[in-house]
C-alpha cells in the first residue's frame, strides 16, 4: 500500500470511531478491537493488499511504539490527582513490582517447560508478556483528574510504573542470550536497575515541576493567553533527551513527568485558589476543570490557577489526540501482522497469562490487603497487554535477539496482544458497568439505612 492509501485508511477508520463511538460504547466492542479487525481485512487473510514483516521494520516499529508510550505514560501521570500515601496508590506498587515480578516467572517457566524456548528466550517473552498497557486501557485507567476511583487509580499506577520497571528484565534476558559473564551481569544490576529506575522518576517529576511552575509565573504576568500546545511537546522533548542521555529509564521520566506537571498544578491551586471557590486547597477542583480552552480571557488568565489549568488542559488535548493517532496506526498493522504470525503456542500461552498467571499474582500480592473478593479478581483480569509488549519485541530485535528467537517471540507475542484487545476489550465494559451497578446497589443501601 502506498502512503496516501495509509492515510486514507487511518482517517476512515478515525472518522469511524469519532462518528460511531457513542454506539460503540453501548457495545462490547472497542475501537480498538475495530483497528486490528481493519488490519485483519487487508492483511493476507482476505484482501491481501498489504503484508508486515517485523524484524525488517524491527527499527520503525520500535520508535513508532516507543513514542506512544512516551506520550501515554505522561499523559496517565497528568490525569493523576490523588495523594501518594493513598491505599490506591499502594496498591498499583504493588501490582506494577511485585505482581509483574510473579508474572515474569510464571510465563517464563511456562515457555520454558511447555514449549521447550530457551531459558533466555522465555525470559525476553515473560518480560514482554508482564507490563500492563497504558495505551489500550483507556477503558480501565483513571479518565481525568477529578477521577480518584480506587480500582482505576491502581491500574493507571500500575500501568504508568511496569513498561520501565520491566524493562531491566528484557535487558537480562537479552545478556544471557548473549553469553554476558559475571562482570556484565553487574554492570547491569547498577545501571540499568540500581541507576536507571530511580533516576527517570526523580528526572522527569523534577524537570516538569518546574517547567510548571516556570510557565504559571511567566504566562500569569505576560497574560499569555496562546495556546500551550508546544511546551507540552517541550517537555516530553527534553524528559526523552535527558533521560537517555543519562542512561535513565525514559518511560519513567515520561510518566513521572505528567505527575510533576500535576503535582505544580496542585501547588499552584493550594496557594492561589480560585477566589469563587470555597473548597479547602486539598480538595480544589483540577484547575483545568475552572477554565474554558476556548475563551481566553486576558483576566482570567492573569490568575496563576488559570494559567496552569490552560497549561495543563492544552497538554490533556495535545496528548490524548497524538496517542490514538498512533495507536490506531499500530492496531491496524497489528491486525495486517497477525496472518503471519498466529500461533497456537501464542494463544495457549495468553490463556495461561489471562486466567492463570496473572490473577494469582494479583491475589497473593493483595493478601491480607482488606480487599473484597470481588475486587481482587477483577484486578487480576484487568491486565491489558499491547503497545508495551510490540515495544520490548522490537526492542529484542534490534539489540540482537537471533533470527530464531525473533520469530519465535514475534508469533508469542502479536497473538498475546491481539488476543487482549479482543478478549479485554469485550469483557472490561460489562465487568465495569456491571462493578459500577454493584456500587451504586451499595451506596443505596447505606442511604437507606441512614
Amino acid at each position: 500500500m502506498s502512503v496516501h492509501a495509509w492515510l486514507m485508511l487511518i482517517g476512515a477508520l478515525l472518522l469511524m470511531s469519532s462518528l460511531l463511538n457513542g454506539w460503540i460504547r453501548r457495545t462490547p466492542v472497542t475501537p480498538f478491537a475495530l483497528y486490528v479487525l481493519a488490519g485483519m481485512l487487508l492483511g493476507p487473510w482476505v484482501a491481501g493488499v498489504a503484508l508486515i514483516d517485523l524484524a525488517a521494520h524491527s527499527l520503525l516499529l520500535g520508535r513508532t511504539t516507543e513514542a506512544a508510550l512516551v506520550v501515554s505514560l505522561f499523559i496517565g501521570g497528568l490525569k493523576l490527582r490523588v495523594l501518594w500515601h493513598g491505599s490506591p496508590w499502594h496498591m498499583g506498587v504493588r501490582l506494577a513490582v511485585p505482581a509483574m515480578l510473579l508474572t515474569v516467572a510464571g510465563m517464563a517457566g511456562a515457555a520454558h517447560g511447555l514449549f521447550d524456548a530457551p531459558w533466555s528466550v522465555a525470559l525476553m517473552f515473560a518480560a514482554a508478556a508482564a507490563p500492563t498497557d497504558p495505551v489500550l486501557a483507556s477503558l480501565v485507567s483513571v479518565d481525568d483528574a477529578g477521577d480518584d476511583d480506587d480500582l482505576r487509580v491502581a491500574l493507571s499506577t500500575e500501568a504508568g510504573l511496569n513498561d520501565g520497571a520491566a524493562l531491566p528484565l528484557l535487558l537480562l534476558a537479552l545478556l544471557f542470550h548473549h553469553g554476558g559473564g559475571t562482570g556484565e551481569l553487574w554492570t547491569w544490576l547498577a545501571r540499568d536497575v540500581a541507576w536507571s529506575l530511580p533516576a527517570g522518576i526523580a528526572l522527569g517529576f523534577v524537570l516538569a515541576r518546574l517547567i510548571g511552575a516556570l510557565a504559571t509565573r511567566i504566562k500569569s504576568s505576560n497574560q499569555d493567553t496562546a495556546p500551550n500546545d508546544l511546551l507540552a511537546l517541550a517537555l516530553l522533548v527534553l524528559t526523552y533527551a535527558f533521560a537517555q542521555y543519562l542512561h535513565a529509564s525514559v518511560f519513567l521520566a515520561a510518566f513521572a513527568a505528567g505527575l510533576g506537571l500535576r503535582h505544580a498544578e496542585w501547588l499552584v491551586v493550594s496557594r492561589h485558589p480560585n477566589p469563587e471557590l470555597k473548597h479547602a486547597p486539598e480538595v480544589h477542583p483540577p484547575a483545568e476543570a475552572l477554565i474554558n480552552p476556548n475563551r481566553r480571557d486576558a483576566d482570567v488568565t492573569r490568575q496563576p490557577w488559570a494559567s496552569i489549568g490552560l497549561v495543563v488542559s492544552d497538554a490533556l488535548s495535545f496528548g490524548d489526540t497524538l496517542e490514538r493517532l498512533i495507536a490506531a496506526g499500530l492496531l491496524v498493522l497489528l491486525g495486517i501482522a497477525l496472518a503471519s504470525y498466529a500461533s497456537a503456542a501464542g494463544v495457549a500461552l495468553s490463556a495461561l497469562l489471562f486466567l492463570v498467571v496473572r490473577p494469582l499474582a494479583v491475589l497473593l500480592v493483595t493478601w491480607g490487603c482488606g480487599l473484597r473478593w470481588p475486587r481482587r479478581l477483577l484486578l487480576g483480569w484487568l491486565g491489558i497487554r499491547g503497545i508495551g509488549s510490540l515495544n520490548y519485541l522490537a526492542y529484542a530485535m534490534v539489540h540482537g535477539a537471533s533470527p530464531q528467537a525473533s520469530a519465535l517471540l514475534s508469533e508469542w507475542i502479536v497473538t498475546l496482544v491481539v488476543s487482549s484487545v479482543i478478549v479485554h476489550g469485550m469483557s472490561t465494559q460489562p465487568l465495569m458497568a456491571w462493578r459500577a451497578a454493584r456500587i451504586a446497589m451499595r451506596s443505596g443501601r447505606r442511604d437507606a439505612r441512614a
